[in-house]
């Protein structure tokens, strides 16, 4: 079991930049595949991005070249670049955590609260 706690989300106007970050506790943080989800108002939780231990990123098509997945095993956190950020871009953004690697797939067992992120 890990406990994730993001943070980073804030206001921002289009076409601006945020960086997410999720700090993990837990035992062998290394093993863990990290993914970021986001959930817009009255739409359903979406994936955004996942890393696995390798390093190897996937992404969501709406965010390719846009955001930016990775992390930092010594400090037990995921990051998430968010550049040219737009409006549709609003939503709560949640980080997870799993031993098996799930990609862009929601079967994670360890979520975050989530961190709310708006652009306008």
């Amino acid at each position: 079991h890990v406990q994730l706690v993001e943070s980073g989300g804030e206001s921002e106007q289009a076409g601006g930049s945020l960086r997410l970050s999720c700090e993990g506790s837990g035992r062998t943080y290394d093993k863990w595949c990290m993914g970021w989800f986001r959930q817009a108002p009255g739409q359903q939780r979406e994936a955004v991005a996942a890393i696995d231990t390798t390093g190897s990123a996937t992404y969501t098509h709406s965010v390719a070249g846009r955001f930016t997945i990775s992390r930092d095993n010594a400090k037990d956190t995921p990051y998430l670049q968010m550049n040219n950020l737009t409006v549709e871009d609003t939503a709560i953004y949640y980080c997870a955590a799993d031993v098996v690697n799930f990609q862009l797939a929601q079967p994670y067992t360890n979520w975050g609260q989530g961190t709310q992120v708006t652009v306008s």
